[in-house]
């Protein structure tokens, strides 16, 4: 699925950079992570015009890389693996993500609102003042994610989980949680009202109903 180069500089085993050719497309010639690039801001600013240029992105490799400002709405991402970037003040409503790796990126003020995920990681990434409402984001693995003021408003979170992440002042209300897996996650002022609840699995032991320690418990029944 991921076409991914190890960088060429001798004894480093990180990730090389999807190189961008001059007609602005990506090309599988062999590169360098972002630490032996001898001048990373071109690679960077390619990297950032093609995401800008481009609605369907395919096989993109990056990582530890920082982009901000930048608006994705309406593109397409398939196959790509973007791990430990930051990214920040991005707009990305109806945003398609598909087979694709966050992992351990963080994610500040962005919006992807009415966005489509499917089958894509998201472990250990950081999403802080970050909207998803009304999204549909299915069978994605958030795994060790934490969340800060966020919200997964009206959005269908089916078959998605959420093991050990850490959930804080986050609203999932009115959301589909059939099957949404929770298991050992930390959750502090998280609203789950209209959502169906007794249909996610919370513990291990007694996978139907939230935990009594949990706050949100009353909203999710009211």
């Amino acid at each position: 699925m991921f076409k991914k180069n190890l960088c060429m500089h001798l004894g480093c085993k990180k990730l090389a950079l999807s190189q961008i050719d001059d007609d602005g497309n990506i090309t599988d010639e062999p590169g360098y992570c972002i630490e032996h690039l001898e001048n990373p801001s071109e690679s960077v600013n390619k990297i950032r015009n093609y995401l800008l240029t481009h609605d369907k992105i395919i096989n993109l490799n990056i990582e530890s890389l920082s982009i901000s400002g930048v608006d994705l709405s309406n593109k397409f991402f398939c196959g790509c693996s973007i791990q430990n970037c930051t990214f920040a003040n991005m707009h990305a409503s109806n945003l398609r993500l598909r087979m694709s790796v966050f992992n351990f990126c963080t994610f500040t003020d962005s919006t992807f609102l009415q966005s489509n995920f499917q089958f894509c990681s998201f472990a250990g990434a950081k999403f802080i003042n970050t909207l998803f409402t009304g999204s549909d984001l299915l069978n994605n693995n958030f795994n060790g994610t934490t969340a800060y003021q966020c919200s997964f408003d009206d959005s269908d979170l089916y078959n998605s989980q959420f093991i050990k992440a850490i959930l804080m002042n986050t609203s999932m209300k009115n959301c589909n949680l059939k099957k949404t897996i929770f298991y050992d996650s930390l959750r502090e002022a998280v609203s789950f009202k209209l959502s169906n609840t007794r249909e996610a699995l919370f513990d291990r032991i007694k996978n139907s109903k939230v935990p009594l320690h949990d706050e949100s418990e009353d909203e999710a029944e009211a």
